[in-house]
């Protein structure tokens, strides 16, 4: 069988598989953040925390919420590293620096998972598990959350009540993402994904020699890395690794992992608010875009430039050769269109097409189909300024399910949208000023540049892969990388909130013969072509400078 064949029946297999969840997994997550009932278990730990799990929050108090248990984590889990040393399970491995530790804390309560230091030679089990791997589960659960409130701005009228953060919060956890993940773990292990607390085992090599083969709780730690859209490996080569992905299955079934919620989240907001239609339309832009980019990617992947790679018969350097070029690319374009940070392969190592498909997929806002939540409520954006510009056409007050759209509204959308473009191009043109970064890179000119605007397109769309050619430990990165996934996530989610609060004080207006149909294809197009332009108009001079140039060249 061709690599060609092979990857394409993968690719039909997860659209199967997609498409099997689509229904049961939506209308499940819409029944658990429209309950009434609280589980006993949940009832129990609202009395210990003194919560009302019954009175609803407006959205400055629900923001604060979110704002204050992300502080506390990132406290916590900085405090976590720091105290490595006399921590149980440690192996030895001694403090985590302050600034790696400030930059792992902030990447992992973010959904970022950016990691600047190599896993399985700096953190413990403890670390890893009580520290990284939970804050996996609550930062994929915090985004639930605020995409939550956004679809009850759209459904709620004539109030001010976005429901209860740390209902939502405890509802994201007990419900989806624990028991999902435990079933997705026990399903890895089957497939061969290793598990052991043991730090390491000694091995006999073909040379001989003894090593020392590095061991971890891996399999608890890939379920959660992908179904939360995390990324963050515990191996340094991440799912490259064959302790993490040994097969061709447990690639296919991690890439369903980190899509399957992002995706079935459309059928959720089209459950809630009424009308599933109008979810039908975000997943085809969403797969619109996600098809795009594939093409593209595998397209620059198998038909390349240069001598060696056309004699080689495609770009294999960087590939990992359990699973070739389709299925990198697959894992690629999967993970750059959320906010998994995970690779199978060294985006460093792509074509300059290649690369520049994994960075544009980011560059869209991460919304093909983005992060727990996050791909949701970015698209949702999307789709009011998309209504916007539609009404500024025809000269009418845009609406939007129900709710006019005024200055308000679409402040709060612009403002979410445009916060990571600041941060990548702001970051992006710092960094190249400072002369410190020429020693940061392994490659210059148009290659370079796209090593330094990936780093902060990844950063502040909270995705977390690199392009592994540019040293990030100094502490200008750190710092500076460090902020942007901060302000990337924290910027939207405000304004979101202060979008929702807005939405759900405002009265529902019937239809007329003159509102924009927002659950037919036209609007589909609408939205694409939104998305489109925003990404072109923003960033087309600095991918001029970067992968179109390498592309050309």
């Amino acid at each position: 069988m061709s690599d060609t064949l092979a990857g394409l029946l993968q690719v039909a297999l997860l659209l199967v598989l997609l498409g099997a969840c689509y229904v049961p997994l939506g209308d499940y997550m819409a029944r658990v953040f429209t309950a009434e009932r609280h589980w006993r278990g949940e009832a129990v730990l609202y009395r210990l925390v003194r919560v009302d799990p019954s009175s609803g929050q407006r959205w400055p108090t629900y923001a604060a919420g979110v704002l204050g248990f992300s502080f506390a984590s990132i406290v916590l889990l900085y405090l976590l590293q720091r105290l490595q040393a006399v921590l149980p399970a440690s192996f030895g491995r001694g403090p985590v620096s302050p600034a790696v530790a400030f930059n792992t804390a902030v990447s992992f309560v973010t959904n970022t998972n950016w990691q600047s230091y190599v896993p399985e030679s700096t953190m413990g089990n403890t670390v890893q598990m009580a520290g990284l791997t939970v804050q996996n589960i609550l930062s994929a659960a915090v985004g639930l959350a605020v995409a939550v409130a956004l679809i009850r701005g759209f459904v709620r009228s004539g109030t001010d009540r976005l429901g209860n953060f740390w209902v939502d919060l405890t509802r994201g956890v007990v419900r989806i993402l624990l028991p999902f993940a435990f079933v997705a773990a026990v399903l890895l292990l089957i497939m061969g994904v290793t598990m052991s607390l043991r730090s390491g085992v000694d091995v006999t090599g073909v040379d001989g020699a003894t090593h020392t083969l590095p061991l971890a709780p891996t399999a608890s730690q890939e379920a959660v890395k992908e179904l939360g859209t995390n990324g963050g490996g515990i191996f340094n080569a991440n799912s490259a690794h064959p302790f993490e992905s040994p097969n061709a299955l447990s690639n296919l079934f991690e890439i369903f992992l980190l899509l399957v919620i992002p995706v079935c989240l459309t059928r959720t907001f089209g459950t809630m608010v009424g009308n599933r239609r109008q979810g039908t339309v975000l997943l085809s832009v969403m797969g619109a875009l996600w098809t795009a980019m594939l093409a593209v990617a595998w397209f620059a992947e198998t038909h390349p430039n240069g001598v060696a790679t056309l004699a080689a018969g495609g770009a294999l350097e960087g590939k990992e050769v359990r699973f070739g070029i389709p299925a990198g690319v697959l894992f690629g374009v999967s993970t750059t269109g959320t906010s998994t940070g995970a690779v199978n392969s060294m985006h460093d190592s792509f074509t300059g097409a290649g690369g520049g498909a994994f960075l544009l997929n980011m560059l869209f806002g991460e919304v093909a189909p983005g992060g727990v939540g996050t791909g949701l409520y970015g698209i949702l954006l999307l789709s009011i300024i998309a209504v916007f510009l539609a009404g500024l056409m025809v000269g009418r007050t845009p609406e939007y399910l129900g709710k006019k759209l005024g200055r308000r509204e679409v402040t709060a959308a612009a403002v979410s949208i445009l916060a990571m473009p600041v941060l990548v191009l702001v970051g992006a043109g710092l960094a190249i000023a400072l002369p410190g970064t020429v020693g940061a890179l392994n490659n210059d000119g148009a290659h370079g540049f796209s090593e330094v605007l990936y780093a902060f397109a990844s950063a502040a769309n909270n995705n977390g892969s690199a392009f592994a050619g540019i040293t990030v430990t100094s502490d200008f990165f750190q710092s500076a990388l460090g902020l942007a996934m901060l302000f990337g996530r924290f910027v939207p989610i405000l304004a979101v909130l202060a979008l929702a609060g807005s939405l759900a004080r405002q009265r529902r207006v019937e239809a007329t013969a003159g509102t924009l149909a927002t659950d037919r294809p036209l609007f589909g197009v609408l939205v694409a072509g939104t998305v489109v332009l925003v990404a072109a108009l923003t960033f087309f001079p600095a991918l001029a400078l970067g992968p179109l140039a390498e592309a050309l060249a």
